[in-house]
């Protein structure tokens, strides 16, 4: 198959523009256009939808394109371990991540990257609903869950401890749970859905934070309006230890229930979809993340207890 058609093809995937995707390459718009015809001939079906307006990827193209990342990975890691090729990374990476962790942790280190890597552009999706990497055709994600999906490869960034947070205002005024019991007389905030969430302290002892089963009447599926909604003394809420550290440190929330925390086994992981090679983009992405948010993270400082 024809590495060259197939790069035009993710480029003009890329920028659902044909004729850009062939002046990156050097290519003339008729060029470009024939060799795509080409290439949609050889694997007889419509890749992109054209119309003098602009153009879209077909549902056989949205299925063909991450065949045709893989191909392309496959060829430039096979040249670049004879010498050959482009070593280093190019092109657009698409990255999704959630919304809160990415505003405070990712988007400000952000031009480091871009200064280091140049010829790297990222495209990013920032949302607390997580979306499929392969149907979206993403390189790289980052998720705050368990590592389950058996068609994702994944390095972990950090562990995401949960803990129980509220406002002094809040505290002030309807006074500082001591036991879990007490959190039934209380304003617990719901994140997404109301459902149970185990606790565990120490010695092994558990507990449950249940919205349901308590003054409950704020649900919020969005992690930063939840702490928000949590500094301005609405209620109790369960927080990431990275989302609420500096409301810790400048006194702006108080730990809840300080000797529990939320059980669950979930990690901030960094995923992609599987492959026998990283392209360059996806490693040095990854390796940078890694990098500034891995070995010493922020939100773990000795402050935090």
């Amino acid at each position: 198959m024809d590495t060259d058609g197939l790069r035009l093809f993710v480029l003009a995937a890329e920028k659902l523009n044909i004729s850009a995707a062939g002046r990156e390459l050097g290519l003339a718009p008729a060029v470009a256009s024939a060799r795509l015809a080409k290439l949609e001939n050889e694997v007889g079906a419509d890749l992109l939808r054209r119309s003098t307006r602009k153009v879209a990827l077909s549902l056989e193209g949205a299925e063909f394109l991450p065949f045709a990342r893989e191909i392309l990975q496959q060829t430039d890691a096979g040249l670049a371990a004879l010498g050959n090729g482009k070593p280093t990374a190019t092109g657009t990476l698409r990255f999704t991540a959630p919304s809160t962790f990415a505003q405070l942790h990712v988007a400000p280190i952000l031009p480091d990257f871009l200064a280091a890597h140049p010829d790297v552009t990222l495209d990013l999706r920032l949302s607390d609903v997580q979306f499929d990497l392969i149907e979206g055709s993403f390189d790289l994600a980052l998720r705050n869950s368990e590592l389950t999906d058996s068609n994702l490869k994944g390095r972990k960034l950090s562990d995401d401890k949960r803990i129980l947070c509220a406002s002094p205002s809040y505290l002030e005024k309807h006074g500082t749970p001591v036991h879990p019991d007490d959190l039934a007389a209380h304003h617990l905030i719901a994140f997404q859905e109301q459902s149970a969430r185990p606790l565990i302290g120490l010695g092994g002892k558990t507990a449950v934070f249940d919205p349901r089963a308590a003054r409950s009447r704020l649900i919020l599926d969005d992690g930063l309006s939840q702490k928000i909604a949590t500094v301005a003394g609405a209620g109790i809420s369960i927080n990431s230890r990275w989302s609420v550290y500096n409301e810790i440190a400048n006194g702006s929330l108080v730990r809840v229930l300080p000797e529990f925390e939320m059980a669950t086994r979930t990690a901030l992981w960094l995923v992609y979809p599987k492959t026998n090679v990283l392209s360059a983009k996806v490693r040095v992405f990854m390796d940078f993340l890694l990098d500034r948010l891995s070995k010493s993270p922020i939100w773990e400082g000795p402050e935090q207890v």
